[in-house]
């Protein structure tokens, strides 16, 4: 075999097995051995396993890559006024090569964190994709529709034309890496004959359907008092989760929306931080899950809460949750790393590829260091990646059997030039 992880702690994200001093090979991509070491183990590179925790890459499922150059700006304000006043028109003056420097430099911060991959909502998707290529991540890419104008043509704008793009040149290519998503900003930023147009089309070529859904009260109660229905009720009523759907936030979420998710067997995206930092409320995971919805957890963009980090958040929404419930059984450890393990890659339609470490599936690993004073006891592993860990302990992440990034060396990426151009967009933006 090409790789083998000798005598190491294993959270396979298989029915809560943890192996211990164990050993797994990787072979073409893939994972080929998992078990004892024996005599006869032979690999062209062996990893010694000592004070290290094998987990399945993380995901991200719900980010905003180049918003990176914006990061740490027009802070502390509520979502509406942030987004209309500040983003939108700061966003009008991010150009193409602007994009690719932003997405490269979030895809650097991922790696550093362990996420092998993210589900993406932006514009200029040619440029993402070709970060994503080059990196050796994977990635689903979308383009968030926003129909403003009663004359919006779907097909005339760039959220089809860019998808499009996608869809023709880069889905389920390099290596299956990259993946387009059809993609409605929002039930608020559009109407019901851009959402059919969007709907259609995603059916046809049978994509995932990405959007933002109830991130606060004031977008759900406006929307009541507009059609008299919830923002999942409405976009339901159009066929927007016909599809396999993505949806993010899903914070003020009624009875009759989770209902709906769970029927329709979409994702809801949990954006802890994010949420929290714009004041936009706590999605009701405990009773998303309780109903069989599956969750995974985003990140947002880098503007709306200034990292990447999935461990830290995720640490962050778990504790959150037991706080909302007042009850600290809620969303236990081991359940909540299925958010950024499993769960995220059935967000993402990689379930049978990706997501747990498995005979057979690809090899898209994260190699946390536990050789740190607050992870010397490590008397429950699950526990100890949730609370204990953030991603700056990560020192090797691999996808597809790939090592992207080892000890602070990225492997596929010239982490100087990415710096570099990076600082020169931030400049050229002039905020």
């Amino acid at each position: 075999m090409e790789l083998l992880f000798k005598g190491i702690t294993v959270m396979t994200m298989e029915d809560g097995k943890v192996l211990r001093n164990a050993c797994v090979g990787i072979d073409k991509g893939k994972i080929s051995f998992i078990g004892e070491f024996a005599p006869d183990l032979t690999a062209v590179r062996v990893i010694d396993g000592t004070d290290k925790l094998l987990l399945p890459g993380f995901y991200n499922c719900h980010a905003h890559t180049p918003m990176s150059l914006l990061r740490g700006y027009a802070s502390d304000m509520n979502l509406q006024d942030w987004l209309f006043d500040y983003i939108f028109p700061a966003e009008q003056k991010i150009t193409k090569g602007m994009v690719y420097a932003g997405a490269m430099l979030s895809v650097a911060e991922m790696l550093a964190n362990g996420i092998i991959s993210f589900s993406d909502m932006y514009y200029l998707l040619d440029e993402i994709a070709e970060a994503v290529s080059e990196s050796g991540m994977k990635a689903n890419l979308s383009n968030g529709m926003t129909a403003l104008s009663p004359e919006f043509d779907y097909h005339a704008d760039r959220s089809y034309t860019e998808t499009k793009y996608i869809l023709d040149n880069y889905h389920n290519k390099a290596d299956g890496r990259i993946k387009a998503d059809g993609c409605i900003h929002a039930e608020y930023t559009s109407f019901d004959r851009a959402w059919r147009q969007a709907v259609e089309f995603a059916k046809e070529n049978g994509l995932i359907m990405h959007l933002h859904l109830s991130e606060t009260r004031d977008e759900h109660e406006n929307c009541k008092r507009k059609y008299n229905m919830t923002p999942a009720q409405v976009l339901d009523r159009h066929g927007v989760f016909d599809t396999r759907a993505i949806a993010a936030h899903c914070v003020w979420l009624e009875d009759q929306d989770i209902e709906i998710l769970k029927e329709r067997g979409a994702t809801a995206v949990y954006n802890p931080v994010s949420n929290l930092k714009l004041s936009s409320g706590v999605a009701p995971v405990e009773r998303l899950i309780g109903k069989g919805v599956n969750v995974a957890l985003g990140t947002d963009g880098p503007a709306s809460n200034n990292s990447q980090d999935v461990l830290a958040d995720l640490k962050v929404g778990s504790i959150l949750q037991k706080n909302y419930a007042n009850d600290p059984t809620v969303l236990p450890a081991y359940e909540a790393l299925k958010l950024i393990t499993a769960n995220g890659a059935k967000a993402q339609g990689r379930e049978t590829e990706s997501g747990r470490i498995a005979l057979g599936l690809d090899a898209d690993i994260v190699m946390l260091d536990l050789h740190t004073p607050r992870q010397t006891a490590m008397i429950d592993p699950a526990a100890s990646v949730l609370y204990s860990c953030t991603g700056r302990d990560t020192e090797l992440t691999m996808c597809k059997g790939c090592v992207l990034y080892e000890k602070g060396e990225y492997k596929t990426i010239d982490i100087e030039k990415v710096l570099f151009e990076a600082k020169q967009a931030v400049e050229k933006i002039g905020l």
